[in-house]
Formats: structure tokens, C-alpha cells, sequence
């Protein structure tokens, strides 16, 4: 049997197993005896050995067996697991990562940092086990050492789930004899006639035998991966017989099926609740339901010219269609979602090794990571998080010995927040540190000759740190200090429909917050049209919608002509002329025919535009994988009459203008 088709499900798994195993060990540095998270850590461990055993990963195997035994020392509480043997154990999920990359793609091993990471765990091991003063767990989970009196005797019968993943009970048959001659009797009057056989049941079972001077330890440990999906007995062969589901002595109840443990066991007839997807396949149901609800929005454009009474019939089932189109939309697209935990839970890492490296005291509080957001999004927004935390970290809490003079607890508090609100998500990056510096914010500015508007508030002060190239520190080092980061945080979470603006006290901490759509695949926008053209502005960057008098329009250096808002000037975009279409603007300062005030990428612009035509709810089409990219454009999507409509991005536009401090 060629094994290899399985591959792709072992580095999918095996990547679930490092991610639990270092969520694991990272809550293990706070409560060290905690069996349970031991045991979760050690049977990620034990999963990924088993496979790469079976595939023959070798280095893989070896690795996760050093793992395996400073864990079972720890689950034994004959180890307490202190900060270097985390450290160790951290080290050597990092390279086990990067062996399952090399093993995926057929590259090179690192075999340095594998050396290195063997001998710290080698270390470990040769150094004298410092016993745990924790409760030990129950005896199969967490293991026992002794030796049995006589025999042991083992009663194995494996649920159906077990068979469907992956696993193969001569493996584990295989793994006990390694230890001792194996006694096996199996136990097949469980069969009902070939008839009556369900090819989603096991009906086999075994029972086994083992000298009693093989420690229990090995035997929990041959099952310790699939105990959850099998019915299992260990005793001694002068205790009570093995109580397997059926015997001989059961009579009829023989034919029954083997009807699996209540315990883990599931009957493969009602499938796992989850099955594995391809990314390619689900984006091409979302395209084909797209173009489902641009079919249906044809069609009841086309029933408006109807006769409603003598139609009746057929305009019901169009609006029955539309129900069903919308919801199956709705649905199709839930599919995309993941919850916010798939981005934060990278984060518990990574502000641990900063905050050694910075020798400082970070403690993280997430919040919110049920919230789902677009699989696409989640993506995209782990980089300018990435960029938040480090700043939160490196610029915004201060050392232990400052927070103590300062009066406040050594450890500083970094915190992650989502919720939903309305359409869209809102994500806040938060510290209890020193806050934003006002009076140095604006030194640095006038510095760099950053434009800083007249009396500037504290949310324009802080809105600065986001000019490209702009840095408070004084020191350049690898973390911060070059002006790379700010600026390309606002750019990325623009280019994905969103916003981002700061707050800050002095002395009490920052806050970062981000909204952002929940999909990139449809957008709420407002339709405008432009001469014969219609246009979709995309309703998150909407301001507000007005008819501008003559007085407000003003024409700066004979071309720039601005728009007068309360007491704001903003740049006034002719879309027209911005697209190249006909314009019967005559120029001056003649009055916008309406303006619509749109917010990017921390700035204002008001839209000139001929009339408002409503909202509505677009499936967005990719232009640049159509056609190629075009500036101020981000998209497109087709209208309920078949014409194409162009998706505005304000960003993209004008460049920034230094527009004259409000009259």
C-alpha cells in the first residue's frame, strides 16, 4: 500500500499537535503540576511519534522520543518541569517544526539546530530528576512504573473511530511485543452473520498477555494515543478476567454490534463533526454562489417591469428565491470563518521569548477569541499584530524596577480584545505601560518636518506615529526604532477595508484599534453614479453625504480644489475626471453636485459625485487577478443589471495633500 497519500493528513496533524503542545508548555510555566496539561502535552508528543514512525521520519522519531521521556518523568511526578526544561521543551517544538518542513518538501535538515536541541534535552535527562509534590494523576493516564505480581492481561477492543483515523491496532500489537512474548487470543465470535455486518462497525477484540515484568508504564504507553477510541482492561492474571464488551458467556448478545465507549469512542455511521477541506474548494463554492446572487438580483430587476397581478405566482417564487439565495450566502460564507484564536493564539510564545530577551515582565490576557472573522482577514492581520504586540512590549511597558518606582505591580499586562460590532470586528491591542509622550511626539515631528495641524488634538498627535518613517526611539536595535512599523501596520489594515487609530494616557498605558470588515468576498457599499458609470463605495469608509454650497469650495494654487466641512478643509475628488470619463464640471470653484466625505488610511476626502443611488450588498471580484491593478480601484462586482461597477478605494485616490489650517 502506498503510504505516502497520507502525508499531507500527518504534517496537517502533526502542526495541531506542536500547536497544543506549545500552548501547553507555556501554561505549564505558571502551574508546572498540572497533570492534565502534562498529559495533553505528552500525547501530542506521543501522536506525532507514532506517525513519523510509521513513515519513516526518523530524525522526527528520535526527537519526539527524548520529549517523551522527560515528559513521562513529569506526568510520573518525578520531574518537576522549572523554566529550563520548558525552555528546552519550547526549543525542541521549534525544531520539530522546522524537521516537518524538511520531511513535507524534501529540503535539507537543520541538523545544527537539531543537535542543539537534542542536547538540551539530553541535558535534562542525565541531570537528576527533581521530584513534583503534585497529585498524581489516575493510574492510566498518568502512567505506572511498577511490575505486575504475575502476568499481565489486557483486554483491547477498538471502536470504529479508531480505524477512521488512521491508526492500526497491529502497530500497537507490534509495540507490546517489542517488550515481552506476547499472548494473543482474538476474540472473534463477536461477528454477526455477513448479512448483518455494518461496514462502519468493529466487531473484532483481543485478548493479550504480557510477562509481569514489563512495566505498566509500557503498556499505557502503547495505548496512551488511541484510549479514547477502544474499550480497554489491563489487570493481573490472578485478578478478575478482563472485562471485554462481549464474551462467549453472553450468548445471543454476540451478534450485537460492539457499540463503542462512552468515553471517546464514536460510531463512524455518525461521522466526526468536522472534515477537512481544501481552501481552493471552498473558494470556489463562494465564487459560484456569488454569482448565484448576482443571477438572482438580475431577475428581480427584470420582475419590477412585471405585471404584479397577473405574475403573482412567478414573483412569490422570486421572492422565495432571494430568501434562499441570501441565506445560502450567509451560510456559504460562514464556512470562511474562523474564530480570532487562530491569530492570538501564536502571540503567548512570542511575548514570552521578548520579554526574556528584554528582560522584562509581560503577563498576556487575551479576550474574545470565539469571535469569527474571514479566514482571508485572519491572515492578513497577523503581521500588523505582530507589530503592535512587539511595540506594546518593547515601547510601551516599562523594566520591573521603573513600574516599581512608578508605583505599579513589576508586571506589565499586554492585552488582546475582540468583539463584533455591527458588520465588522473590532480588535484592540492594549498595555497598562507608560503611554504615549506628547511633548516628544511632536519634537520628533518637527524633526522630520512631519506637517502637525494647528492646536492639534491628542488623537491628531497620536494619528503622527503613523507617518512613514516616524520613531521616538533613541536607539536603533533589531526590535525597533527604524520607523518601519507604523506606517505599514495603517497600510496593510487599510488595504484590507479597515481602520486603525491610537489612544493613549501618560503614565497609564496605550490602546490600539483596529475594525475591520468580517469578509473580503462581499461588501455593504453605497452605489453612486458618475455620468452613465455607477460606482460602490464601500460603506465602512463612508462619513457622511452632503450638498455643498458655492461658498464652500475653494481652489488652492489655481488646482486643488478643496471642500469646506464645519471647520475642516478636505480635498475635493472629481470621480469623473479621476477615472477619465466626461466631466461637465467647468471648473472653478463651482459647487460638487454632491459630496460624499470618505475616511482612509487615516485621512479625509470628499467624493464628488452626480447622484446617490442607494445601498446595497456586492460580491466583490478580484480585478488585478482579471484584468491588472488600477489605481483607485479595488475591486469590482455586477450589477443586478449586468454592468460591471467599479469598487472605490479612497486610499488609493489622491496622494496626501497639507491642506490650510481651518478658517
Amino acid at each position: 500500500m502506498d503510504i505516502t497519500r497520507f502525508h499531507a493528513a500527518f504534517f496537517e496533524e502533526s502542526r495541531e499537535g506542536l500547536d497544543a503542545m506549545e500552548s501547553g508548555l507555556l501554561a505549564l510555566e505558571s502551574r508546572s503540576d498540572d497533570p492534565e496539561t502534562i498529559n495533553v502535552v505528552f500525547r501530542a508528543a506521543h501522536s506525532i511519534k507514532g506517525g513519523a514512525a510509521t513513515f519513516g521520519f526518523t530524525a522526527i522519531t528520535d526527537l519526539t522520543h527524548l520529549l517523551e521521556t522527560l515528559l513521562d518523568e513529569a506526568r510520573g511526578c518525578r520531574r518537576a518541569l522549572d523554566a529550563d526544561a520548558i525552555g528546552a521543551l519550547l526549543l525542541a517544538v521549534d525544531v520539530l517544526r522546522t524537521l516537518l518542513a524538511a520531511c513535507e518538501h524534501g529540503s535539507a535538515i537543520d541538523q545544527t539546530a537539531l543537535d542543539r536541541a537534542r542536547a538540551g534535552l539530553d541535558r535534562l535527562l542525565a541531570g537528576a530528576a527533581t521530584a513534583t509534590t503534585a497529585t498524581p494523576a489516575a493510574p492510566f493516564i498518568a502512567g505506572d512504573t511498577t511490575s505486575a505480581t504475575g502476568d499481565w492481561r489486557i483486554g483491547f477492543a477498538p471502536a470504529p473511530s479508531l480505524f477512521m483515523s488512521g491508526n492500526d491496532p497491529l502497530r500497537i500489537l507490534r509495540e507490546l511485543a517489542s517488550h515481552g512474548e506476547l499472548g494473543v487470543s482474538c476474540v472473534d465470535n463477536r461477528l454477526p452473520p455477513f448479512a448483518e455486518m455494518d461496514p462502519f462497525e468493529a466487531y473484532l477484540a483481543w485478548d493479550l498477555t504480557l510477562p509481569g515484568t514489563v512495566p505498566r508504564a509500557a503498556i499505557d504507553e502503547a495505548f496512551a494515543w488511541v484510549e479514547d477510541e477502544c474499550e480497554l482492561s489491563i489487570d493481573t492474571v490472578h485478578a478478575a478476567a478482563p472485562s471485554l464488551p462481549a464474551t462467549a458467556a453472553d450468548g445471543d448478545a454476540l451478534a450485537a454490534p460492539l457499540e463503542p465507549a462512552t468515553s471517546g469512542g464514536r460510531r463512524a455511521s455518525d461521522a466526526d463533526n468536522s472534515i477537512r477541506v481544501a481552501v481552493a474548494k471552498v473558494d470556489a463554492l463562494i465564487n459560484l454562489v456569488g454569482e448565484l446572487v448576482i443571477t438572482q438580483a438580475m431577475l428581480r430587476q427584470r420582475s419590477e417591469q412585471l405585471d404584479p397581478i397577473a405574475n403573482e405566482a412567478l414573483l412569490s417564487g422570486l421572492v422565495q428565491l432571494e430568501r434562499n439565495t441570501r441565506d445560502l450566502q450567509e451560510s456559504v460564507m460562514g464556512v470562511r470563518m474562523l474564530p480570532v484564536e487562530f491569530a492570538f493564539s501564536r502571540f503567548p510564545r512570542m511575548v514570552r521569548d521578548l520579554a526574556t530577551r528584554l528582560g522584562k515582565k509581560v503577563r498576556l490576557r487575551t479576550h474574545g477569541e470565539a469571535t469569527e472573522l474571514d479566514k482571508g482577514v485572519i491572515e492578513k492581520i497577523v503581521d500588523p499584530l505582530v507589530h503592535l504586540v512587539r511595540n506594546a512590549i518593547d515601547h510601551g511597558l516599562e523594566s520591573p524596577e521603573e513600574r516599581i518606582a512608578a508605583g505599579k505591580d513589576q508586571t506589565g499586562t499586554v492585552t488582546l480584545d475582540a468583539a463584533h460590532q455591527g458588520a465588522c470586528i473590532i480588535i484592540e491591542i492594549s498595555d497598562d505601560g507608560r503611554g504615549l509622550d506628547r511633548e516628544r511626539i511632536l519634537r520628533k515631528a518637527a524633526e522630520r518636518n512631519v506637517p502637525v495641524p494647528d492646536n492639534a488634538s491628542d488623537a491628531q498627535v497620536w494619528d503622527l506615529v503613523f507617518a512613514p518613517g516616524f520613531s521616538t526611539a533613541e536607539a536603533l536595535t533589531d526590535l525597533s526604532g527604524r520607523g518601519v512599523g507604523m506606517d505599514v501596520v495603517r497600510k496593510n489594515i487599510a488595504a484590507l477595508g479597515g481602520q486603525v487609530e491610537i489612544g493613549s494616557r501618560h503614565g497609564h498605558g496605550t490602546t490600539v484599534t483596529i475594525r475591520l470588515p468580517l469578509t473580503l468576498a462581499i461588501v455593504d457599499g453605497m452605489s453612486v453614479a458618475v455620468g452613465d458609470e455607477v460606482f460602490i463605495v464601500p460603506l465602512s469608509m463612508v462619513v457622511e453625504s452632503l450638498l455643498p454650497a458655492a461658498t464652500d469650495v475653494r481652489t488652492i494654487a489655481g488646482e486643488t480644489r478643496v471642500l469646506r466641512v464645519r471647520e475642516d478643509y478636505l480635498p475635493l475628488v472629481n470621480l469623473a475626471e479621476q477615472y477619465g470619463l466626461p466631466s461637465e464640471r467647468s471648473g472653478g470653484e463651482a459647487p460638487a453636485r454632491i459630496a460624499v466625505v470618505v475616511e482612509s488610511d487615516g485621512r479625509r476626502l470628499a467624493l464628488e459625485v452626480d447622484e446617490l443611488l442607494g445601498q446595497q450588498q456586492v460580491v466583490v471580484k478580484n480585478l488585478e487577478s482579471n484584468y491588472r491593478r488600477v489605481p483607485g480601484v479595488s475591486g469590482a462586482t455586477i450589477l443586478g443589471d449586468g454592468r460591471v461597477a467599479l469598487i472605490v478605494d479612497a486610499g488609493g485616490l489622491v496622494p496626501p495633500a497639507r491642506l490650510p489650517a481651518a478658517a
